[in-house]
């Protein structure tokens, strides 16, 4: 990093966004001040550098903001250009792992909003007391994300990231809900390293690297967290 350079994340631990950031930029070795947001109090600061959405995370770089995660780690990328690229150079190959990524956002960000409210109806009412609209709900989420797992699984193959031989976008899209895992495993009562040992194998060689086990956090910390919540957020 050049010297001078000013890059500040707001962040909060818990966002699966935020850990995306984190990754890439461990990957490129840049380093940044973390300013944790309380996301029910948004900061000034915030609210200044993402007067759009007012959502985490944001990059600022030399006092200019970067918003929306996937944004951010192509920004990253581009900047910091000559160590650990994330997007190939050749455009079909680059076009290919933005399609992987957006995959990602569409499937597996909407299934994990799905557990993150069905956790609040467990955590409330127990899950042998769960209506059968939420139970059919249940079902129709997890043969959706056990789908999608398939098709992850299939796009992996024998590689060992999603890129072939090094972390690549892809990866830094996926790995943050690696850590939210166990919950899903936990809600929807199924096993990764059962059903998708591929997968699993990947996890665990991702968490490997440096720059991925010090940017994600705990699963059962994360668990626990997503309880919680529930009587924060006040569902009934």
């Amino acid at each position: 990093m050049a010297a001078g350079e000013q890059v500040t994340l707001l962040d909060s631990w818990a966002s699966s966004f935020g850990m995306r950031v984190r990754i890439a930029l461990a990957e490129k070795g840049v380093k940044y001040e973390y300013i944790e947001q309380d996301l029910w109090n948004k900061s000034g600061l915030l609210l200044q550098m993402n007067p759009v959405h007012k959502k985490i995370p944001v990059l600022v770089h030399n006092g200019k903001p970067v918003c929306e995660s996937l944004v951010i780690v192509q920004y990253i990328d581009e900047v910091w250009k000559d160590k650990a690229p994330l997007l190939p150079s050749d455009p079909y190959q680059r076009a290919q792992s933005r399609f992987w990524a957006d995959f990602v956002d569409r499937k597996v960000f909407f299934f994990h909003l799905f557990c993150f409210l069905l956790c609040f109806e467990i955590y409330e009412h127990g899950r042998t007391i769960l209506t059968t609209k939420v139970e059919d709900q249940e079902a129709a989420a997890k043969k959706d994300f056990i789908d999608t797992l398939k098709l992850m699984e299939g796009e992996l193959g024998d590689k060992p990231y999603f890129g072939g031989e090094t972390l690549g976008y892809v990866d830094v899209a996926l790995l943050p809900y690696c850590c939210w895992f166990y919950t899903y495993e936990n809600i929807l009562n199924f096993s990764l390293e059962a059903d998708f040992p591929k997968l699993n194998a990947y996890s665990k060689r991702c968490l490997q690297k440096e720059s991925v086990s010090k940017s994600l956090e705990d699963p059962k910390k994360i668990y626990d967290f997503a309880l919680k919540l529930r009587k924060k957020l006040g569902v009934e």
